[in-house]
């Protein structure tokens, strides 16, 4: 049975993940490039913002801003309409609209306008055209028919706060290198912070929202020092007990060596991921964040849970939160 997703009917922030069925490594590098460009059309489409992004060879990871719902002028509407439509069609809808506004008939202009609008500003509108035109071209150049994605997107209520934030978009932005497929991840450009490397106005946008709550970077360069810094921060690698790494990240040494070459971050301990806590913490940030949406969806929780806010392990969170109930599952 399907459960209800949490989210912010205020605008929030989202960790959205979704696999391939039977998490089958099919997406190669023309795959992935595809899927940034038809991700970044649904995002400008749907009035939402993309801090940054991750798509590996079974799944993709998204860090998504999904802003309040408000009204949408006759020009911004035309112009969102271009990130998915062909001009020609465009052209049409823009012409019946024009036509309506010149002869009085609000309401039809209005109804026109919701046959679209009422998929921005919203996150399964986002998720659901982004899988569906993805699904659609990867069907049509491969000759397959048939379902794509495993089950539904999964998606993270993320605090607006620069720890969480931050602490997500570290973790997308790695995954790459813990699947050890490169050892920096500026060289995996199928990644939000190697897309800003490279260049893409929208990429260093949403990593400049990111490292934003840092409160100090005055431009891109100092914005991507920052950001990398923090990376390698985060990205440490662990030994067990018995002096064995936990999983491929950076040697001390390797941070040391970033960090001396312009990081301005005070220096933090090593991430020590758990998977779990960034796809299945159905929200996280402070103790106060996540006790306000378990007290929200208190109906969601079994009657013996008494508190939501569960203080995340493994590693120095800051305080950091999440709201760990497995009977309640975020994907549906």
């Amino acid at each position: 049975m399907r459960r209800a997703r949490i989210t912010s009917e205020n605008g929030g922030f989202y960790h959205v993940i979704s696999r391939i069925i039977e998490r089958r490594r099919i997406l190669g590098d023309h795959e992935k490039e595809v899927f940034r460009s038809i991700m970044r059309q649904v995002a400008g489409f749907c009035g939402v913002k993309v801090l940054t992004w991750s798509a590996m060879s079974s799944h993709w990871h998204i860090l998504l801003y999904v802003p309040p719902r408000e009204p949408v002028s006759d020009e911004i509407f035309v112009e969102r309409l271009g990130f998915l439509y062909k001009p020609v069609d465009v052209k049409e809808v823009a012409g019946k609209l024009a036509e309506y506004r010149e002869n009085g008939l609000v309401a039809s202009a209005e109804l026109l306008k919701e046959q679209y609008t009422y998929r921005m500003y919203d996150l399964g509108e986002f998720c659901k055209t982004l899988k569906q035109r993805f699904s659609q071209y990867y069907n049509r150049h491969n000759g397959r028919s048939g379902p794509l994605w495993e089950q539904r997107y999964k998606s993270i209520l993320i605090e607006g706060d620069g720890r969480a934030i931050q602490a997500v978009g570290a973790y997308i932005d790695l995954n790459a290198v813990r699947a050890g497929q490169v050892s920096d991840p500026k060289d995996y450009r199928f990644c939000g912070y190697a897309e800003a490397v490279g260049g893409s106005p929208q990429a260093r946008s949403g990593i400049e929202s990111i490292v934003d709550w840092f409160g100090t970077a005055k431009s891109w360069s100092e914005a991507a020092a920052q950001y990398r810094s923090y990376l390698f921060i985060r990205g440490e690698t662990g030994e067990d007990e018995q002096g064995r790494l936990l999983r491929p990240g950076f040697s001390a040494e390797r941070v040391a060596e970033v960090l001396k070459s312009g990081g301005k971050l005070p220096l933090q301990d090593a991430l020590r991921c758990r998977v779990k806590y960034f796809t299945d913490g159905v929200a996280l940030g402070s103790a106060e964040f996540v006790e306000a949406v378990f007290l929200k969806h208190r109906g969601l929780f079994g009657q013996k849970r008494t508190a939501g806010a569960r203080p995340m392990s493994d590693a120095d969170w800051g305080g950091l939160c999440t709201l760990r109930n497995y009977r309640l599952a975020p994907t549906g």
